[in-house]
Parts: structure tokens; C-alpha cells; sequence
């Protein structure tokens, strides 16, 4: 199936192979009566499918004498019949990824296609078709001149630089996970509204509202983001709250990036200084600057933010997005955005270092291995 699935007006399958013609044929019944491989390669033909009194109506052209598109209804069920109609005579079903990888002669391009089609952000997307355009196409291949040419502090900086890119690439489909946590009643959910720009969590000034991890896909600054917000932390002996904070603090782990909030008006406290010592790489965010501020601590090593009044969030963006990126590549930069790329080339580098450069020219001329998963 070449179009996404879900509903739609139309869907697009594709029927490839040696036997295509021949299963087609059978299968399809032109209004016209001429059969489909007489057809110009090309010219779309209108019939039934199976039937040619009460079969399901489509439209199939003949790209050439093995490929053959099939235009029917949208949705999964008249699509998903005429799949089944096609196996059940021979045919094997595959998904468009493991088509285009196949069929491309371009493992690189293959995948950025694929990538293309998950990401979500005008800034990822311009990313990836440089490098449908060739852009690390291009690196690769200097770089195996480099390692041909015995160039190896050329070849290894090469190596560096396009490393320089790893995280952002493998964010380009996949958002960065930021989470935000604070003592309760710090503002939490109430920046996160006001990031989104609605209300995606519950505010409430009972402490300990929060009790689940709650999550929201976002952009800021053109980056793909998944916000989650955590429990409060604080010493409870409410059981459903403490199974709260124990699920914020797995968030926690596992974020690329962690925002801890305070409340400005508030005094610093033993609490406050051991979450700072807990996440000392953390974002710091003052919230409710519109408040009277407590001396204890330096509040200008943070963002000073107000959810109420929007104070302070664009200079938070910027800030959240120097953090996840602090490196911006120019248009038209090589980025190694798959699992397999980065640790190819992690191989690759591991291969000159340790004086075997003949493996890092074989790790490299493995085109197909450079496809795969996405990071």
C-alpha cells in the first residue's frame, strides 16, 4: 500500500513481479473489455474488481510490463480485500518501507524517505531532504576517499564532524522527551499549558493534583517535542500519590532534557537544593515572577517565567532549544539521522584509531547496512 493507512478518499496499491500482469489480469475486469496488459503504460483503466457485474469499482494503470498501481476506495476494508484476493493467488504482501528499501538503488535516499514520512516539523523535514538530495550521500563518499587515500586525521575529523549531528538526527522523527518537575503547586502544569498554548493538564491549587506522568507532543523552535509532566515531589503517605512520584521519577531518567521549576516566591529550600543536587545538568526555571521574590538563592542562573502573564516563555523556548540543539547544522550539512549510521560510523572511527584501516573500508562500502531502524 503506497498511501497512509486510516481513512481516506482514495487508496493506492502497488503490484509488482513477474506475475503481476498475469494476476491482474484475472483479477480486474475493464469496463472497456480490453484486457489491462494491452493497455499503454500509463493510461488508467476503470472496471471491477473479481467481478465484472457487482465487483468493487477501481482504477488501475499499467506503469510497465511488471508494475501495476491499483487506485480503489479508501479506508482498510476495500484495500484490505483486494490484498487478500492478491496473497491468497501468490502474491506477498509487504510494507512501502520494506518496498523502498528493495527497490531503491539508494540506501540513504530510501531512508529519508521513509524518515520524510514520520516527521513532523517544517525544520526536521528540511533536514532530512538534504539528505535525500545527497547531502551525506556526498560525506560518505569523501570519506572513503579519505580512508583510500590513507588520509587518517582527515578522515577521522570528517568522522567527527558528522558525529557533531548524532542527536540531532535521531530526533529528527523521533521527538526529544522533556520533562518538568518541581516541588508541588511550583506552576508545573500551568507552564506546560502555556507552552502548548492549551490546557493540557489539570490546575489546581490542592497540592498533589498531578498524580500521573501526563504527556503532550509539541514543537518549540522547530523541534519535535514530547512535554510530560510530572507529580509533584514532596514526602506523602498517600499511596496513589507516591505511585504518582515514582512514575515522574522514571520520566525523570529517561529525559534528554529535565526542567526543574520553583517558585520564586517562595524561600529556598532544603527541598529545593536537593533536587538541584539530584539534576544538576537541569534546565532551572523560576515560575510566578509576578510575585514577590525570595532571596536564598541565584535566581539569575534560571529563566524567570509567569504561566499566568506568558512573561519569560519565549526566552524558556530558546532556552529548551539550545539545550536539545545546541549545534544547528547550515542547509545542505550531512546528518546521519538511523541507529545504523551513527553506529557505523562510531565502527568506522573505532577502525582507524586502532590501525585497521582496510575493516573501516569495508564497514563502509556496506551501503545496504547504512538503512535500518530509525534512531
Amino acid at each position: 500500500m503506497l498511501t497512509p493507512q486510516g481513512r481516506g478518499a482514495v487508496a493506492t496499491l502497488l503490484v509488482e513481479g513477474p506475475r503481476a500482469a498475469e494476476l491482474v489480469g484475472e483479477l480486474f475486469h475493464p469496463a472497456s473489455g480490453r484486457a489491462i496488459r494491452e493497455q499503454p503504460s500509463g493510461r488508467i483503466a476503470f472496471g471491477r474488481w473479481l467481478s465484472a457485474q457487482d465487483g468493487e469499482e477501481l482504477i488501475v494503470c499499467r506503469r510497465d510490463s511488471e508494475r501495476f498501481e491499483i487506485h480503489c476506495h479508501g479506508g482498510q476494508a476495500a484495500s484490505g480485500a483486494i490484498i487478500a484476493t492478491l496473497v491468497e493467488r501468490g502474491c506477498t504482501a509487504i510494507a512501502w518501507q520494506d518496498w523502498l528499501r528493495a527497490s531503491s538503488p539508494e540506501p540513504i535516499a530510501a531512508e529519508a524517505q521513509i524518515a520524510l514520512a514520520a516527521t513532523t516539523t517544517e525544520r526536521t523535514a528540511a533536514i532530512l531532504c538534504d539528505q535525500l538530495a545527497g547531502a551525506l550521500r556526498r560525506a560518505i563518499d569523501e570519506l572513503a576517499t579519505m580512508i583510500r587515500d590513507d588520509s587518517k586525521a582527515a578522515a577521522l575529523t570528517h568522522i567527527d564532524h558528522l558525529l557533531e549531528y548524532q542527536a540531532l538526527g535521531c530526533h529528527l522523527v523521533q521527538p526529544w522527551q522533556v520533562a518538568l518537575a518541581g516541588r508541588t503547586n511550583v506552576g508545573k502544569s500551568s507552564l506546560i499549558n502555556a507552552l502548548l498554548g492549551f490546557q493540557r493538564t489539570i490546575v489546581h491549587a490542592t497540592a498533589g493534583t498531578t498524580r500521573d506522568v501526563v504527556t503532550a507532543a509539541a514543537a518549540i523552535d522547530g523541534w519535535p517535542v514530547e512535554l510530560a509532566d510530572t507529580a509533584g515531589l514532596r514526602a506523602s503517605s498517600d499511596a496513589l500519590e507516591v505511585a504518582g512520584i515514582g512514575l515522574g521519577e522514571r520520566q525523570l531518567s529517561k529525559a534528554d532534557l529535565v526542567v526543574l521549576v520553583f517558585d520564586s516566591s517562595a524561600p529556598w529550600s532544603a527541598e529545593d537544593e536537593a533536587m538541584a543536587a539530584t539534576w544538576p545538568n537541569a534546565l532551572r526555571v523560576f515560575n510566578k515572577c509576578d510575585l514577590a521574590s525570595s532571596e536564598g538563592t541565584d535566581r539569575t542562573s534560571g529563566v524567570r517565567t509567569c504561566a499566568l502573564t506568558g512573561e519569560g516563555l519565549a526566552e524558556l523556548e530558546r532556552a529548551i532549544s539550545k539545550r536539545l540543539v545546541p549545534s544547528v547544522p547550515p542547509p545542505g550539512q550531512a546528518v546521519p539521522f538511523t541507529v545504523r549510521q551513527v553506529e557505523t560510523l562510531r565502527q568506522i572511527k573505532q577502525c582507524l584509531q586502532s590501525g585497521q584501516p582496510a575493516m573501516a573500508g569495508q564497514l563502509l562500502a556496506r551501503a545496504s547496512s547504512w538503512a535500518d531502524v530509525d534512531c
